[in-house]
């Protein structure tokens, strides 16, 4: 029978593995993965970069467009609103005027207050949700780091020949949870970009257009991010996946050779044997 040298083998690959685990292992898995990582790191700077720059023109384009409307100019503004104090009398019409002022500028900034914490709130559960998937990952690749050679040397017998496999499979997949989360937050923070971009030509065309609905359009786009961060070790899993029966599969797979090549040496003899005697036959 012919010899089958990898099972032969395998033992020494695996223990030189074992010997040299952080710089082959280690090694070699990170610095294949690095570029990706590299690489949506660098889409999600530029990303937020743009973001923030068009967050600003969005600010400042709707203070500029409150202070040009003279029924709103007082709420944003405290010279336009001290000037408009001065030019009121000391009537009882101008008392209440002055009064109704005071309460519309007051609501105005409890609005503005309550809308900017539930904001803040959200933008806060949104980072730290990202945060949370950043430190778990650090976590379970420096316990699979550790017990790595753990999962090389039982791979050796043949009952848990699956489990290099599988430590493989999990290790890149957990390392994946970083690119993944980039490049989700590389999404999100693009379409908030083109929702900034269409506040923008929708104030610069219509001074009077109204940022109420554009507001809980992204209060509810946070939500879904921060429930999306939660669905990347899913994502991740379904790049990389290991299967296979190690040692039983590949017996089966032995055992399925062997029995056809005995069909066909038992066909082959069979066939030999009628041609020999069908020439017996014709002679």
């Amino acid at each position: 029978e012919p010899i089958d040298v990898f099972p032969m083998l395998r033992p020494f690959a695996i223990g030189l593995c074992i010997m040299f685990f952080p710089t082959v292992v280690l090694g070699t898995i990170n610095s294949i993965l690095s570029p990706v990582v590299q690489g949506t790191a660098k889409m999600l700077e530029a990303e937020t970069l743009d973001m923030n720059r068009y967050r600003e023109q969005k600010d400042k384009l709707e203070y500029e467009a409150m202070v040009r409307n003279p029924e709103t100019a007082y709420l944003v503004s405290n010279e336009e609103f001290d000037k408009q104090l001065e030019e009121l009398g000391w009537s009882p019409s101008d008392m209440v005027t002055m009064a109704g002022m005071y309460i519309d500028r007051g609501m105005y900034n409890m609005k503005k207050s309550i809308r900017d914490f539930f904001r803040e709130i959200l933008e806060l559960l949104f980072q730290a949700a990202a945060l949370v998937i950043d430190t778990v990952r650090t976590f379970f690749l420096v316990v699979l780091a550790i017990l790595g050679p753990i999962a090389f040397a039982l791979s050796v017998w043949d009952g848990f020949q699956s489990t290099l496999t599988q430590w493989i499979c999990r290790y890149i997949q957990v390392y994946l949870w970083l690119p993944v989360s980039d490049m989700f937050s590389t999404i999100l923070a693009k379409i908030q970009v083109l929702m900034l971009q269409s506040d923008i030509e929708r104030m610069q065309a219509d001074p009077n257009f109204s940022l109420d609905s554009s507001d809980g359009v992204y209060i509810v786009f946070l939500c879904i991010g921060i429930i999306g961060y939660f669905t990347i070790p899913t994502v991740a899993g379904w790049i990389i996946q290991a299967g296979g029966m190690g040692g039983y599969g590949r017996n089966v797979n032995q055992m399925a050779g062997r029995a056809g090549s005995m069909a066909g040496s038992v066909a082959g003899a069979a066939a030999g044997n009628v041609v020999g005697r069908a020439g017996k036959l014709l002679k």
